[in-house]
């Protein structure tokens, strides 16, 4: 039995909207930038953003709709990193002064998300025009020029290029079988890997040819993509962040992470990979960190029936390939994430640090421990290395 004869139609894009997932975009927010980047205060000035956090105190009352409350948590996301990490790790910020603590929390309430930037902001919601690789940019540019350019647009590329596979898990209870709803997953699981530059990767391109550039990260860069938002589990912070005007205590938030991308949860829940306990406890707490619907669409996938028990107890050999070709494609692809972050991660810092001197400056330095953390605060190989051999685990023997 061929079971790419077994077929029903993917499920209608309503089935989606509810999720706030764009047959197009997918995860992404379809249209975000209207007009010129916004000026973002002191980001700029060579004094930093905390002389120049200025502003009187504003309300998020006048934001109105999704849309309008997403770039407003993008831009205060972005205002409060460069506040905090504007003096690198030896001098963060303590506390979030109120004129910016207390909107970043009013708009984070009305979103249902923390006040800290996240995955949601620096990738999904920071991007003008996916026409083309040429005109792709983000909204807020950060420090490391062309590469970090390349460093947040390659994640974008990711996101876009698994949307077709969206479109699969919910209309599988649709389909008479399950042979064509894997087929058709398997080409969108397949294309995500070329999304991320080969190691050693091929020429990096300048802006306006095929792809982003991405070279190993300079140190300004490292600083943001190894530190700009998290204050939990961080040395530089052991007590977080106070959010003054808030709270009266500090909160600890993980920063914008890869873990937080809901297409990897939701193919992790379609094709039924179980991690490992230490990786399954942190992706389960980044799903906080997701818009809400995002993570219902993940929720809705787990309340179907489980994919891989019913492949496995189907007893048909075309199926069983059909899914471990999916599975093998998901795994690739986290191979291709481990060699993209050794090599532009964490062997750049430590070439970085080796070359450091005691007149460097706090962003011109490149972090400490680089290979013990991601992002969101998580020890990135080990972690990248454990998510990677789960996939392979679920796996079966035909």
């Amino acid at each position: 039995m061929d079971p790419a004869d077994e077929t029903e139609q993917p499920p209608p894009p309503c089935a989606l909207d509810k999720f706030h997932i764009s047959p197009e975009y997918g995860f992404l927010l379809p249209d975000p930038q209207v007009g010129p980047p916004p000026s973002l205060p002191g980001m700029g000035s060579p004094r930093g953003p905390r002389q120049g956090l200025t502003a009187p105190q504003l309300s998020a009352a006048q934001l109105h709709g999704h849309r309008d409350l997403r770039l407003a948590h993008l831009v205060l996301g972005f205002i409060t990193a460069g506040y905090v990490w504007q003096d690198g790790e030896e001098g963060p910020a303590k506390v979030l002064p109120q004129n910016l603590a207390v909107p970043f929390w009013e708009v984070s309430r009305r979103l249902g998300l923390p006040p800290i930037l996240l995955h949601a902001d620096l990738v999904l919601a920071n991007w003008r025009d996916l026409s083309t690789c040429a005109n792709l940019d983000p909204i807020v540019w950060l420090p490391g020029g062309e590469s970090l350019r390349g460093f947040v647009l390659v994640t974008m590329l990711v996101e876009k290029a698994a949307v077709p596979g969206l479109q699969v898990p919910l209309g599988m209870p649709r389909v008479r079988g399950i042979g064509r709803g894997l087929s058709a997953w398997s080409g969108p699981g397949r294309c995500c890997t070329p999304a991320l530059p080969q190691a050693p990767p091929e020429p990096a391109c300048a802006r306006g040819t095929e792809q982003p550039v991405l070279d190993p990260l300079p140190c300004a860069a490292l600083q943001w993509a190894t530190l700009p938002s998290w204050w939990r589990d961080n040395p530089a912070m052991p007590a977080g962040l106070l959010y003054e005007g808030v709270w009266e205590l500090p909160q600890a938030y993980s920063g914008g992470s890869a873990a937080q991308s809901t297409v990897l949860h939701a193919f992790d829940a379609f094709l039924g990979v179980r991690h490992h306990e230490e990786s399954s406890a942190f992706l389960h707490r980044m799903r906080d960190y997701m818009p809400p619907r995002h993570r219902a669409f993940v929720e809705a996938i787990q309340a179907l029936p489980p994919l891989r028990e019913l492949v496995l107890s189907s007893g048909n050999e075309a199926l069983h390939c059909a899914y471990n070709r999916c599975v093998t494609a998901l795994a690739a692809f986290r191979t291709r994430h481990i060699a993209v972050a050794t090599k532009y991660v964490v062997t750049a810092t430590a070439a970085k640090r080796s070359r450091g001197s005691p007149g460097t400056s706090p962003l011109q330095a490149a972090p400490s421990r680089p290979e013990q953390r991601g992002t969101g605060g998580s020890p990135v190989l080990r972690f990248l290395k454990s998510v990677r051999d789960a996939t392979r685990e679920a796996l079966l023997n035909v």
